[in-house]
């Protein structure tokens, strides 16, 4: 027998399966495997395999904190190798710079600055294995030469074992294929495993047959009261199975087990194990049914072609021609990057678990979590209403339900769990673009009922102090006070809007007068909007580029032109469309090295801070000025200085997609300045072609006449042969299809003067 290093409980696995202690065991109880139906169909998209122009590594380095792992488009699961040590660097699990991989564990955030998740991991070793003292463990060398990643796949070396690692995703499932040498070899399955903010509350292992074991793990972190349920099928029977348990305790009083299951078997060179794991947010049963509906066989290599042509079918949406590779390869990873989230979240049969901790069904339409709202209401949902507006649709009615469950509009949410992150209440402009676009199915007046029910809760997060004196005062104990008035104002803005679509004067006129507070905290002794005193006055010493716990990850530069719904409200503040433009100037122009910059502060040019998400949208208020061509200019810089095709490549946290989704609009030549207004900022594209593939068949064809990095100017643009006069293009032309047309100079023109 093989030598198992601190087993609790043993047992040999053959023609029957003997009880473990602690562990429920089905003698004989194999899981009847379904055949699949048919063979994976081809698409258009297999003309051009655009999944190989996608490289997962970019982000992984500096501060992107993205993950290079397997996951199908918007997939419950993000099976990905974890380092093994804790960290900002490693938030994702995986720090490019570092050289062990501990565990490929199957969900993840992607791109965000909260540590949480790392669940149900899985690690081969040969025996004996290498441990190291915590938090590293049990883990191996590994080396970037013998590593490989492309959407939906990855592969690694595992060096100090001589096993080869692969990995693919379903939506629901993560599949992956270890391939050993001689050896005694094993598979470690640690589900008492944590990093960072996420702590194992309880974790349990059932024997199912000879290749089936499922359980579960809860957790708790960012994500309050974590439950992840799993069913995982071996390709060949274990011979040996031992259990680790440590006891968990809080208060001095146990309340759980962190389990560890340990597999063995011997193996031949070449021999290969796939390893198959569904998860689901409300019992183990509904894994296994989940294991059973989307991966009923062990064929890694089907899966991962399946996987392949999903994203292809997604990265399809969307056409650019180019003869730079590298470019290309930037554009289609930046797209991949703004489709991991919000990620699926209910069982194949439609059932979820809510945050009232009930079990709900979404019934003809797909419930969604992991929302990063503050950073992705901006550009990835207003993306998803152009390339994927069915999923944008459901991502709003999930909104809607988990509102309808928790009491108030979701603000961070991810596996049934508000996390409270960040402010405003921004599932409001999500929620209503959805409604305005007639996307989701959604009840309008229900929805407008959650939003002002939750605008008006007066003890949430200062809003009795917003709603009485026209602004979030400063106070001790809360934080953040000048950017949540910013934050509530539009957002207050969003809700008027849907009210005056419904014909509800009341609140429209409510909401529209509270959507004009963001003035309330401009000071014109400064020409900034400024945290403000309870007693009216505003807060001295005030220094705008200096980062406060007043302004929210932000400095008052970066928050000065947050008036996405005002802006004519705001030039006119500011004195005018001249001193607009001198503002500009200013926030891109001016440095102070007597200021330390904070770890999210980075891609900075002057002031403005492509690394954060408040100034995204500033480059496209030069349109607005005599000088639209300045904006031109930064667009460039920003695209070919601060996005490159390396693993430092992104030069902010990627926030689950809203950087990658800013680089997509913007090499297209358009951005959404107001994400719900229905119209476009013209900007200046980066590729002289572009198609994007809409529903109806119909399809916007982009060209950009004499391109080059002289031709960076518009000198006109035309749509369907109407020459547009204004910087502005309208969704609903944008969605009819045809044809947008550049026309390139090197002449620093404004093409809107009039």
């Amino acid at each position: 027998m093989i030598p198992i290093k601190k087993i609790h409980d043993v047992a040999l696995l053959g023609g029957r399966l003997c009880m473990l202690s602690g562990a429920f065991v089905a003698v004989g109880g194999f899981l009847l495997l379904l055949a699949l139906a048919g063979c994976a169909k081809g698409s258009a998209a297999d003309r051009d395999d655009l999944s190989t122009f996608v490289d997962p590594m970019i982000g992984t380095d500096f501060t992107g904190n993205t993950y290079p792992g397997a996951q199908a488009p918007f997939g419950m699961v993000q099976l990905s190798p974890d380092n093994g040590l804790p960290g900002w660097d490693r938030i994702s699990g995986y720090f490019y710079p570092d050289s062990t991989i501990a565990g490929f564990s199957h969900t993840h955030l992607s791109g965000t600055g909260a540590g949480d998740l790392y669940d149900i991991s899985f690690m081969p070793v040969t025996l004996p294995m290498k441990e190291a003292p915590a938090p590293l463990g049990i883990h191996s060398r590994f080396s970037h030469d013998r590593e490989e990643a492309s959407a939906g796949y990855y592969k690694v070396h595992l060096d100090d074992y001589d096993i080869d690692v692969e990995l693919t995703a379903t939506p629901r499932a993560g599949i992956q294929r270890y391939t050993f040498p001689e050896a005694n070899s094993g598979i470690i399955l640690n589900l008492d495993k944590a990093m960072n903010w996420d702590r194992t509350l309880d974790s349990r292992v059932e024997v199912i047959d000879s290749v089936t074991i499922a359980g579960y793990r809860f957790s708790d972190g960012w994500a309050r009261n974590q439950k992840v349920y799993f069913a995982t099928r071996f390709s060949r029977p274990v011979d040996a199975l031992s259990f680790e348990r440590r006891t968990i305790t809080e208060n001095e009083d146990s309340v759980g087990q962190g389990v560890i299951a340990s597999l063995y078997f011997p193996t031949k060179k070449g021999d290969q194990v796939t390893v198959t794991t569904a998860l689901s947010p409300t019992s183990v049963e509904d894994a296994l049914a989940n294991l059973r509906a989307e991966t009923p066989e062990d064929d890694f290599d089907l899966y991962r072609e399946q996987t392949r042509r999903d994203w292809n079918d997604r990265l399809g949406k969307i056409r650019v021609e180019t003869t730079d590779s590298v470019q290309k390869k930037i554009f289609y990873t930046a797209l991949y990057h703004s489709m991991l989230a919000p990620t699926l979240y209910n069982n194949a049969d439609g059932s979820y678990l809510g945050p009232d901790g009930q079990v709900h069904k979404a019934d003809g339409w797909t419930n969604y979590s992991t929302f990063s709202l503050w950073d992705t209401y901006r550009a990835s949902h207003p993306l998803f209403t152009i390339i994927a507006p069915e999923a944008a649709g459901d991502m709003a009615r999930s909104l809607v339900e988990f509102a309808a469950q928790n009491g108030q509009l979701p603000v961070w949410t991810m596996w049934a769990s508000e996390t409270d992150m960040m402010i405003g209440y921004h599932s409001a402009p999500v929620i209503v673009d959805a409604i305005l676009k007639n996307l989701g199915g959604i009840d309008a007046r229900k929805a407008l009922d959650l939003m002002v029910q939750t605008a008006r809760k007066g003890n949430y997060r200062q809003l009795d102090d917003y709603m009485k004196l026209g602004y979030v005062p400063v106070r001790e104990g809360d934080n953040w006070s000048m950017s949540k008035t910013m934050e509530y104002a539009f957002d207050d803005w969003c809700i008027a809007l849907l009210a005056e679509k419904l014909g509800d004067k009341e609140i429209q006129q409510e909401f529209a007068a509270r959507a004009l507070n963001y003035a309330n905290t401009f000071n014109p002794a400064t020409g900034f909007f400024q945290p403000r005193n309870a007693d009216g006055s505003f807060v001295t010493p005030f220094v705008p580029e200096e980062y406060t716990e007043d302004i929210c990850e932000s400095n008052a530069w970066q928050y000065l032109f947050s008036v996405q719904h005002d802006i004519p409200g705001m030039t006119k503040l500011f004195g005018g469309k001249e001193r607009l433009e001198q503002k500009l100037d200013s926030m891109f122009t001016y440095v102070n090295p007597d200021i330390e910059l904070p770890i999210f502060s980075t891609g900075m040019i002057g002031q403005y801070a492509q690394g954060n998400e408040p100034g995204h949208h500033v480059p496209y208020l030069y349109n607005l000025t005599d000088s639209p061509w300045k904006g031109a200019d930064y667009l460039r810089k920003i695209m070919g200085d601060l996005y490159t095709a390396s693993p430092d490549g992104i030069c902010g946290n990627d926030d689950t997609g809203q950087m990658s989704a800013w680089y997509v609009f913007s090499a297209l030549g358009f951005y959404p300045v107001n994400p719900v207004d229905g119209l476009y900022a013209i900007g200046a594209p980066a590729f002289p072609r572009a198609e994007i593939a809409l529903p109806g068949g119909k399809t916007l064809t982009i060209t950009a006449e004499n391109l080059s990095d002289e031709n960076r100017y518009v000198e006109s643009v035309t749509l369907n042969g109407r020459q547009l006069t204004t910087p502005w293009l309208s969704h609903k032309d944008l969605m009819e299809g045809g044809s947008l047309s550049f026309t390139m100079t090197s002449a620093k023109s404004n093409p809107w003067k009039n």
